[in-house]
C-alpha cells in the first residue's frame, strides 16, 4: 500500500496505479529522500513539479510536508486518473487546493511554459519510465533548466542499471545515492 509518510496528512493511504505501468518509489527510498530534502530546507513553501508523476506520491508527500504548490505531470490516462484521486485526497486533507494535475507529455508541458519568468520551480522530481531513452531525458532536462529557481533542487530517479543522464550546461549534479535497484541523482542550477 502506498501512503503519505509524514506531514499534515501522514499515514493517509494513496491510490496506486494498477499493473506494471509504473514502479512506485518504495517507502524506504521515499523516507530517505524526504529526510534529505527536509535537512536542505527544500520543502516548506516550495513550488514543486513532479514530472512522469505515476501516482503522484512524491508530489503529494511534498504537499503534506509544507510545499506551497505542486504540479503533477503524467501522460498515461490511467496513471493521471490516479494522480487526480491522490491530489483530491491531499487537497481535502489540507483544506485548500495545493496539488494540480496535468495530463500531458513532459515535453509538451515544458514546451507550454512561455518563458523563464513565468514559472519557476524550487523542487522537481523526475521519475521517468525505465525504457525512456537518454536523449528524451536530456531533452526534458534542458527544457526544464530555464524554469528553475536559483536555489532549486532536481531529483532524478532511475534504475541503477541506467547511465547517469547527460546534464544540460545550466544544471549540475551535486550528489547521488543508491538504494538497492534505485539510484537518485540530485542536481541544481549551475552558477
Amino acid at each position: 500500500m502506498t501512503r503519505i509518510i509524514a506531514g499534515v496528512a501522514g499515514g493517509t493511504p494513496l491510490a496506486s496505479v494498477p499493473g506494471t505501468l509504473t514502479r512506485p518509489t518504495t517507502d524506504r527510498v521515499k523516507e530517505a529522500l524526504f529526510s534529505r530534502l527536509e535537512s536542505m530546507d527544500a520543502l516548506t513553501g516550495a513550488h514543486v513539479l513532479d514530472l512522469f508523476a505515476g501516482s503522484g506520491s512524491l508530489g503529494v508527500e511534498s504537499a503534506s510536508r509544507g510545499a506551497a504548490s505542486v504540479e503533477l505531470v503524467e501522460y498515461d490516462g490511467g496513471a493521471a486518473a490516479v494522480c487526480q484521486r491522490n491530489a483530491a485526497t491531499i487537497n481535502d486533507a489540507l483544506g485548500r487546493k495545493v496539488v494540480s494535475v496535468h495530463r500531458s507529455k513532459v515535453e509538451s508541458f515544458l514546451g507550454r511554459v512561455p518563458d523563464a519568468n513565468a514559472e519557476q520551480w524550487d523542487l522537481v522530481f523526475m521519475d521517468p519510465p525505465y525504457p525512456l531513452g537518454e536523449v528524451e531525458l536530456s531533452t526534458a532536462l534542458a527544457a526544464l533548466a530555464p524554469n528553475l529557481s536559483p536555489e532549486a533542487v532536481v531529483v532524478l530517479e532511475r534504475s541503477t542499471r541506467s547511465p547517469e543522464p547527460t546534464w544540460p550546461a545550466a544544471v549540475e549534479r551535486f550528489a547521488e545515492k543508491k538504494y538497492g535497484e534505485t539510484r537518485l541523482w540530485f542536481a541544481e542550477p549551475a552558477d
